[in-house]
């Protein structure tokens, strides 16, 4: 627990333990869209309460492991106002598994390795465009565009969940700045409470100014999605963060909708079948975003024995 909670001294990446704890993380994550369908209450109130009590257990760790919660003004806008970034992502995520299914919510989580090529090289200076995810790229928007052929009585449903994506990136290009220099149970005590209190400010767009009381069973998936889903997973994310890219987290990330849209299947059976074109393009988006790291791979080292070679005039 020690080592996740407090900033590591070494920096190593895609190492046999940092691909079991991501893929342990994205395997809960997708569990996080069928929950969001089993818990009665709206979208506003399902992440209000996710994040609050979310919130309230980060508290509790930090306190208990010595970690103080004060931290500078600077600081604490940055966890904040990445916090309203990812509640505004949890709000579209859930309302989109609400206005479609929980399959259709899912498919378009990959879309992040898109939005990801895009908008990182714009924040950090230091990473360039890629050619080769650019061209990854038009292959998953001809695979988004299949899912809305052939699924088009799902298309808002489809189109909030691929605005959940672009928040996540954002929150995900922006984070990765900030996970070297605090301890993560800090950084997402703060970004919790941050997510709260911005999806509070979202009630009166949906059309009510009370926040619902969860009953019965709700409690039970609120605590399960706030603690496990959300502090367990979360302290976890931000740990393997620290030691490999953004590209490649998301590149794990990607296998979240092979996880969640068969134990999807297995939870609400009927419901959550899909046409052929659903699948065929979902399987693309998946295939293209495993295989791009393995492209990437072969054109750094491509690229690398190139350097290597001597200059010649091209005389013998």
């Amino acid at each position: 627990m020690s080592q996740i909670l407090q900033p590591g001294n070494r920096a190593y990446g895609g190492s046999l333990r940092d691909l079991t704890q991501l893929n342990l993380v994205v395997l809960v994550w997708g569990i996080t869209s069928i929950i969001g369908k089993l818990i009665t209450i709206d979208v506003i109130a399902v992440t209000v309460w996710r994040t609050g009590l979310a919130a309230a257990g980060l508290a509790l760790i930090c306190i208990f492991s010595g970690i103080s919660l004060r931290v500078s003004r600077r600081a604490a806008f940055a966890f904040l106002g990445t916090g309203i970034v990812i509640g505004w992502h949890w709000v579209t995520f859930f309302l989109s598994a609400r206005l479609s299914t929980a399959s259709v919510c899912l498919a378009a989580m990959p879309t992040i390795m898109l939005w990801s090529s895009l908008i990182e090289p714009l924040v950090n200076r230091t990473r360039k465009w890629s050619r080769v995810e650019l061209v990854t790229g038009l292959v998953t928007i001809g695979a988004v565009w299949l899912i809305y052929r052939f699924e088009f009585k799902h298309w808002i449903g489809f189109t909030v969940g691929l605005a959940s994506a672009v928040l996540a990136t954002i929150f995900g290009v922006y984070n990765k700045q900030l996970t070297t220099r605090h301890p993560p149970a800090l950084m997402c005590c703060y970004q919790m409470t941050g997510a709260c209190l911005s999806c509070l400010a979202l009630l009166p767009f949906f059309g009510t100014h009370t926040l619902a009381l969860p009953t019965g069973r709700d409690w039970l998936w609120l605590l399960v999605l706030s603690q496990v889903c959300t502090v367990g997973a979360y302290v976890g994310y931000l740990d393997v963060l620290r030691r490999v890219s953004v590209f490649t987290v998301n590149v794990v990330y990607n296998l979240e909708p092979v996880y969640g849209i068969l134990l999807a299947a297995i939870v609400f059976g009927d419901k959550e079948r899909m046409s052929g074109g659903f699948y065929l393009g979902a399987s693309i988006i998946v295939a293209s975003v495993v295989a791009l790291p393995v492209m990437n791979h072969f054109t750094t080292k491509r690229n690398a024995m190139s350097e290597e070679l001597p200059a010649t005039s091209g005389l013998p």
